[in-house]
Formats: C-alpha cells, sequence, structure tokens
C-alpha cells in the first residue's frame, strides 16, 4: 500500500527544474570557454563601469529595464487600433538597449561559481531567443507583415519571461551579485573584541581570526599599524586571507576584487560593495578590534 506525501513534503515544479539546471555539468566546457573570452575583452576601465563598481551594486539589473519594458510596452500597444507604429518604435528602443544590458551581464557572469554560470547561461539564451525574435518580429513589421510581427512578438515576450525567471533564481536564490559582507554588522557584537597577543601577527601577512564567528582579516604593517577587515568577500564570499598583499591593498584570490586594507573600499571590481572595517588598538600587548561605525573616525593604532 502506497501512501501520497503530506503537502508539505513535496517539491514544486518550478524550483526542482531550476535547481536541475544548476547540477548539470554537461554544458561546462562551453561555459569555461565563454567566460574566458568575456575576461579577455579588452574593457580596461570599462569592466568596472559595467560591474556597477560606481553605483554600489550590479548596473546589468538596471540597464535590463529598458529592453523588457519597451517590450512589454510594445505588446500592450498592440492590442490597441491604431499603435502600430509606437509599438514597432518599442521593439526597437528594446533591441538597441539589450545590447549594453548583454554585455554587463556577461561580465558580472564570467566571475560567478559554476553553479551559478549554468543557470546563468540558460539565461542569456533565453535573452538571446528573446532577442532573435524581437528582430525578427521588426522585420515582419516593416514588410507590412503585421499579423506575423505580432505573433513573434509575444513569442519573444515569453522568451522574456523565461529568461526573467532563472535571473530571479540567479540573484535571489544563488545570491549572484548580493553582497556577501552585509551581515557582519548585523552579526558583530559592539565594543572591542580580543583577537590575539600582538606577537602571534606577522609583519606584512594576512592572518585569519574571528569576532563572534565572523572571519577576520588581520594584516601587520612594518610600522607596527594593524588593519582588520571582514574576511569573506563581499563579491561571492572568498577568503581575503588567502589572496595577496600588494600596496596597501588585499587582492580576493578567487575573483580578483581589490580592498583598501586601511578602510575597506573596493578599488576594483567585479566587488560593487566595501569590505566591512574594524578600528584596532592594542591593551595589554594584545590586539583588540571593533567594528568600524561609517560615521566613526578610526582611533586605534599599534605599537
Amino acid at each position: 500500500m502506497t501512501t501520497t506525501p503530506p503537502r508539505r513534503m513535496r517539491r514544486d515544479i518550478v524550483p526542482r527544474l531550476l535547481d536541475s539546471v544548476e547540477r548539470q555539468p554537461h554544458g561546462d566546457a562551453v561555459t569555461d570557454t565563454l567566460s574566458r573570452g568575456v575576461r579577455a575583452l579588452p574593457l580596461r576601465g570599462g569592466r568596472d563601469l559595467l560591474h556597477g563598481r560606481w553605483l554600489g551594486h550590479p548596473v546589468h539589473p538596471l540597464l535590463v529595464q529598458v529592453p523588457v519594458g519597451s517590450w512589454l510596452s510594445a505588446a500592450v500597444l498592440d492590442l490597441c487600433p491604431g499603435r502600430a507604429r509606437a509599438a514597432d518604435s518599442l521593439i526597437a528602443v528594446g533591441l538597441a538597449a539589450a545590447a549594453p544590458a548583454a554585455l554587463a551581464g556577461a561580465v558580472d557572469w564570467a566571475e560567478l561559481h559554476p553553479r551559478q554560470q549554468r543557470v546563468g547561461l540558460v539565461h542569456a539564451l533565453a535573452n538571446t531567443t528573446a532577442v532573435a525574435l524581437y528582430a525578427a518580429s521588426l522585420a515582419c513589421r516593416v514588410k507590412g507583415r503585421t499579423k506575423a510581427g505580432r505573433g513573434l512578438g509575444l513569442l519573444g515576450l515569453t522568451a522574456v519571461a523565461a529568461g526573467g525567471l532563472l535571473g530571479g533564481h540567479l540573484a535571489y536564490r544563488q545570491a549572484a551579485g548580493a553582497n556577501h559582507a552585509e551581515e557582519v554588522p548585523q552579526v558583530v557584537s559592539d565594543g572591542w573584541h580580543r583577537v590575539g597577543a600582538v606577537a602571534e601577527f606577522p609583519t606584512g601577512r594576512a592572518t585569519r581570526r574571528a569576532v563572534d564567528d565572523v572571519p577576520v582579516l588581520v594584516v601587520r604593517e612594518a610600522d607596527g599599524t594593524f588593519h582588520a577587515l571582514a574576511d569573506r568577500c563581499s563579491h561571492l564570499a572568498g577568503p581575503l586571507s588567502e589572496g595577496t598583499l600588494e600596496d596597501g591593498c588585499v587582492r580576493c584570490p578567487w575573483h580578483g576584487s581589490v580592498f583598501r586594507l586601511a578602510d575597506g573600499w573596493n578599488v576594483q571590481g567585479p566587488a560593487t560593495s566595501p569590505q566591512p572595517a574594524f578600528d584596532t588598538r592594542v591593551v595589554d600587548g594584545h590586539l583588540e578590534v571593533r567594528l568600524r561605525d561609517g560615521d566613526q573616525a578610526e582611533d586605534g593604532t599599534a605599537g
């Protein structure tokens, strides 16, 4: 005799399908090749611009509002008599805006973990299909084949919806583009925390300690000054204590984000958020750290 499992034990089909995309390694060779190609693009300073470091969060979600909004508005106008020319114009605007949105998304995608890249690749395929369908729709409209153009537009909007579903999974389920250091101020308690004797911290090397179960990177300068940052990179939680120190900064070993040791500022992406920084002081030969308030001056020194 079989029994039906309780409803709460069943898995909804959409999350199950999306989770299965994460676990499929069959396209990893293609993914690796494409991501290397994107990282090799000679974008220079434009790479951080496309990541959205200047904005404080990824710029790709902002850019996609234009094509998605234009195409959705075109679908509404297609239902209104006498608005064909306006709908055509909106489709053209969406196609023009899709290119920068896709480039920003590709630059972000190339710096993700493999499971995230798998979902991101299908997301990109869905959106590429949408662009092709809308291009065909516009071509039909220009030739006077309005009915075919509208049909292709609806198919394009369906592809956009599928891409949006995958993008939502990537952003909210897999936390791609999220600030992975955001919880630090919520977890670390107020006040000073002792993290070890001064002698335990070698000069010019990164050391890892913990404050309220939050990993903390500690660096001792040659002049005895200490710097302390949250250790998990804000981009994708990479261990900064395993990174390299250069010119007063630390470079994440996973995706190359660079943070200033003095205040945690992200001077180079793909990270779009700074690292939480700690004040430091030496008391009775021991180093103590305190999570720094943004309005609070650093008052700690070491000797």
